[in-house]
């Protein structure tokens, strides 16, 4: 939250009380009282090289691996290994903000983004949102934007 204020960004946060080891989006949406379509998780993959990328889609959804590869021009990609998150973002899991990570990695945001004014993504830590524009998030993120959302 320290690099949109820095940029003097508008965000609004939304706590809620972090109640099971490990909460998903749905469950995330209800404790902030917001449509689950409004809500995003931020996922962190890697190559085969341990080069890492950022991809941003609906918490109700599931990446395609395929489209997330080909939108980085990769030939495939897998998750980056929980115990590898803290030490490449500076995030835990549940925690993990598309802005402000240790190095800003390349970023796509889902397609689904476009048809909303704002949405809520992880502040950094568990029990953290912010609401940000998505036209915001873009330029924070230098995200790129495409579907990579199974349909």
């Amino acid at each position: 939250m320290r690099m949109l204020d820095r940029n003097h960004i508008d965000y609004k946060v939304n706590n809620y009380p972090v109640t099971e080891a490990h909460m998903d989006g749905t469950r995330v949406a209800q404790l902030v009282g917001v449509s689950v379509d409004e809500v995003f998780k931020t996922l962190v993959l890697e190559n085969a090289q341990h080069e890492h990328f950022v991809f941003i889609i609906p918490v109700n959804a599931t990446l395609n691996m395929k489209l997330a590869a080909k939108s980085v021009k990769e030939k495939k990609l897998h998750l980056m290994p929980l115990d590898d998150l803290k030490r490449v973002t500076g995030y835990v899991r549940g925690g993990c903000s598309p802005i402000g990570m240790k190095k800003l990695f390349p970023t796509i945001i889902d397609s689904q983004s476009e048809r909303l004014d704002a949405v809520y993504v992880s502040g950094g830590e568990r029990g953290t949102q912010i609401q940000i524009k998505v036209t915001d998030l873009i330029t924070q993120t230098k995200a790129q934007v495409t579907s990579i959302i199974e349909s």
